[in-house]
């Protein structure tokens, strides 16, 4: 047998091993059996592509910190304003205590009262008011956000983060290692010479063990001082302003988004999964500021949700289904990408079976073409059973949001897709406020009305090349 029979035969063997590493340790059985098919069909290629792809090396990582009592936040015994947590309504009502019951079982940190949730709708909305905090920022500011543009408005940010740090403020910044490649200079080079401190997420390079294409960190996450927050889905983009007299911004790139303004307890959870991510990422270890005080008058009862690979369980999967399980009249999902697991599609429809008012609103061109395909794949299924389905017009709705009845909702970082509920790393706040949950119900209510809906004729009536395709791209969920 010569050397090259011999390379055959050692590429065989390990593409073997690696579609055993997939059958044992997938927990979705159509990831399992898709890679098993790459490794086996593609001798070598499967393994390089599952080496890169497929290994979910953050648990393992994770789980070492866990042992060495790292990097893991425990949840106090005794949360602040917890007694108003569990006198107040709406746990008077069965449907929220299980709601609460199953959040508690699967997060690692308590509801707290005493906050304030504020929504800001755009870039002209949330970026001023993001910078303004940056700029009377006393002891610290923590930023982490996937996309972080070097032009215009990003520049902005760049040099007040620079101005407080010179100012001797604490200023941490974390960037994902993919999310920087969107914009040129990177954003880490800017802050070079300066006392900003950098870190970046898992940044791409073939020398490092494992690229990670995957796994990446998709939170966005502002903490000042320890006692003000802004959480939610915006990155820093200029495309995230969209009056239509702006010039450098072309109308198809314009997004709309959502972004929040939080203060009371809750912003010490937000810090603490910052502090989390920045020390796996490799920054210097830094103290916690205080828990911020419980605010007085209305307020809303809060809870940080961290989800992402190094967790034990798919907490965002499990809380949507269960808000879908525990509604008693209405749920409205508002999501740029979606394509729902068979979990979600039968929640959603047991759930309108039951008489649940179940709607979804998606922008009409997504900006992931494949994406928008997969998810017409599982439209039929849902408007079989009487889910409503809605096109938003453009520009782009990137905003993610669900509400559940009158008092639920859950915002933040995460789509309804499979790399935002299994792959990425994500930070979500669920609010019960009925004042707030009805600010939102009223944005929601206000984007259907411009909407389109669609209909089960509309989807049966497509040509057969568009079947195809949209089913073709759904076959490939687990990836996308």
């Amino acid at each position: 047998m010569n050397g090259f029979s011999v390379g055959i035969v050692i590429v065989n063997l390990l593409s073997f091993v690696v579609a055993v590493h997939a059958l044992l340790n997938k927990r979705d059985p159509r990831a399992a059996l898709a890679w098993i098919i790459v490794c086996l069909a593609l001798p070598g290629v499967g393994v390089v592509l599952y080496w890169l792809m497929g290994v979910n090396r953050i648990r393992t990582r994770a789980l070492r910190w866990q042992r060495r009592g790292e990097g893991i936040y425990v949840a106090e015994e005794e949360a602040p304003c917890e007694k108003s947590v569990v006198l107040r309504t709406p746990f008077h009502t069965q449907n929220y205590q299980l709601q609460r019951h199953l959040a508690d079982a699967v997060t690692r940190r308590p509801l707290v009262g005493g906050n304030r949730v504020v929504p800001l709708y755009n870039g002209e909305q949330a970026y001023p008011v993001m910078l303004k905090s940056i700029r009377a920022a006393e002891r610290s500011i923590d930023l982490s956000s996937y996309i972080f543009d070097t032009q215009f408005c990003g520049r902005e940010f760049v040099q007040a983060l620079i101005e407080r740090a010179e100012a001797g403020v604490a200023v941490r910044v974390l960037v994902d290692g993919l999310g920087e490649c969107y914009s040129w200079p990177r954003v880490h080079t800017l802050f070079d010479k300066t006392p900003v401190q950098v870190v970046r997420f898992l940044p791409l390079s073939l020398f490092r063990r494992g690229m990670h294409l995957n796994l990446r960190n998709h939170r966005k996450l502002l903490i000042v001082d320890g006692r003000v927050g802004f959480a939610g889905g915006m990155n820093i983009s200029q495309r995230h302003l969209v009056q239509k007299k702006r010039h450098d911004v072309r109308p198809r790139e314009r997004v709309v988004d959502i972004h929040f303004k939080v203060e009371g307890p809750v912003v010490r959870q937000m810090l603490e999964v910052f502090q989390e991510d920045w020390q796996f990422a490799g920054g210097r270890p830094f103290e916690l500021d205080p828990t911020p005080p419980c605010l007085g008058g209305p307020d809303s009862l809060c809870r940080g949700i961290s989800a992402g690979p190094n967790e034990d369980y798919e907490k965002l999967v499990w809380i949507v289904v269960g808000a879908l399980n525990c509604a008693r009249k209405r749920v409205s999902i508002m999501t740029p990408y979606f394509i729902p697991d068979r979990s979600m599609v039968t929640a959603m429809n047991s759930a309108a079976l039951r008489g649940v008012n179940v709607e979804i609103v998606l922008p009409v061109r997504n900006n992931l073409p494949y994406v928008h395909w997969a998810s017409r794949g599982a439209f039929w299924e849902l408007l079989e059973y009487g889910v409503k389905i809605y096109y938003q017009p453009p520009p782009f709705a990137h905003s993610k949001l669900l509400l559940m009845d009158d008092h639920y909702a859950l915002i933040g970082s995460a789509n309804m897709d499979p790399r935002s509920q299994r792959l990425n790393f994500e930070f979500n706040l669920e609010v019960y406020d009925k004042s707030f949950n009805a600010e939102m119900r009223h944005h929601f209510d206000t984007t259907v009305a411009k909407s389109q809906a669609i209909s089960l004729d509309e989807m049966d009536g497509r040509p057969v090349w568009q079947k195809m395709r949209d089913n073709f791209f759904r076959l490939f969920t687990p990836f996308l």
